[in-house]
C-alpha cells in the first residue's frame, strides 16, 4: 500500500512540472494570442494568415480555456494535448502562408516595384485590397 509520505513525495515531484507547464501555457497565450490579436487589429482581418492562426493557437493553449471547457462542458484536455494543438495550429498557419504567399494588402507593397505595382501600393494605402477585388 502507498502511505501518505509516498503520496506527498509524488505530488512534490509533479508540482514543479505542472507549474512550469502552466507558466509556458500562459506565456504562449500572451505571446501568440496577443500577437495574433495585435496583427488583426493593426493590419486588418484579411487575409486569414494575418494573425488568426496565432490567435487561435494562443486560445487553444490558454489554461483559462481549459478551465472553461472542464467547468461548463466536462471536457478535460491535458496540458500536453493543448500544447500539441497550439503548435499544430501555428504550423498549419505557417504552411498556409508558405503556400499562399504573403497577402498583398497585409504586408505592404511588393518588393520589386514597377509603375503598375506602385499604383497597387497606392490603392493598398487607401484600403483597397487587390487580392479581394478578383474574388
Amino acid at each position: 500500500m502507498i502511505n501518505m509520505e509516498q503520496m506527498a513525495q509524488a505530488r512534490w515531484g509533479q508540482k514543479p512540472g505542472r507549474t512550469l507547464g502552466w507558466l509556458v501555457a500562459w506565456a504562449w497565450t500572451i505571446i501568440a494570442g496577443g500577437g495574433g490579436l495585435g496583427l488583426i487589429i493593426t493590419r486588418g482581418p484579411l487575409p486569414l494568415t494575418n494573425g488568426w492562426f496565432a490567435l487561435f493557437s494562443g486560445i487553444s493553449a490558454c489554461p483559462f480555456t481549459a478551465w472553461l471547457l472542464k467547468k461548463y462542458d466536462g471536457i478535460t484536455i491535458p496540458g500536453w494535448a493543448r500544447f500539441v494543438i497550439a503548435v499544430l495550429i501555428i504550423v498549419i498557419g505557417r504552411l498556409v502562408l508558405k503556400i499562399e504567399g504573403p497577402g498583398h494588402c497585409a504586408f505592404g507593397p511588393p518588393r520589386h516595384e514597377s509603375s503598375s505595382s506602385r499604383k497597387e501600393a497606392v490603392g493598398q494605402a487607401k484600403g483597397d485590397c487587390p487580392s479581394l477585388s478578383h474574388a
